[in-house]
């Protein structure tokens, strides 16, 4: 039996009619058609559905939806404001750190959470911040060029 939920999703409410067992990422892709956050594994290795949760990254499709009452969901929708691509998309943009680009989404909402909490971090900190995020393309090397591109000062 569905429940309807209210979720907060990039700074929007959404009510949303969810069953028991659904995730984060079926919610998201399938009722508020948000398909930038992507399903790849569907088992929580892969990291390309994740999102931000209340600000830390999180895997989409390891959620239950009903779980999320109350939290703050960032998608990759939702980093860019005012029709101006976040520092992070631009970088990864401009070094070239796109390949297919199906990781895209859940590399750079993990590089966010990560540089949120290390704004100045080293080469070896943002290869393991990143760990997680499966990219079948590139040899990573781009990808982390382009995150430490965005470190704070």
């Amino acid at each position: 039996m569905k429940k309807i939920i209210e979720l907060n999703v990039n700074g929007e409410k959404h009510e949303v009619a969810v069953a028991p067992n659904q995730t984060l990422l079926e919610v998201l892709r399938e009722d508020l058609h948000l398909t930038g956050t992507k399903e790849s594994c569907d088992l929580g290795s892969c990291g390309s559905c994740t999102v931000l949760m209340d600000g830390n990254a999180v895997l989409a499709c390891m959620i239950l939806a009903v779980d999320v009452k109350g939290k703050e969901i960032l998608t990759i929708e939702g980093l860019a404001q005012n029709n101006e691509l976040h520092p992070l998309q631009k970088s990864f943009h401009e070094k070239g750190a796109v390949q297919c680009g199906y990781c895209t989404s859940g590399m750079i909402m993990t590089a966010k959470a990560f540089l949120d909490k290390q704004p100045n971090p080293t080469k070896n900190e943002v290869k393991e911040a990143i760990s997680g995020n499966l990219c079948r393309c590139t040899g990573y090397a781009k990808i982390v060029e382009a995150i430490l591109s965005v470190k704070q000062a």
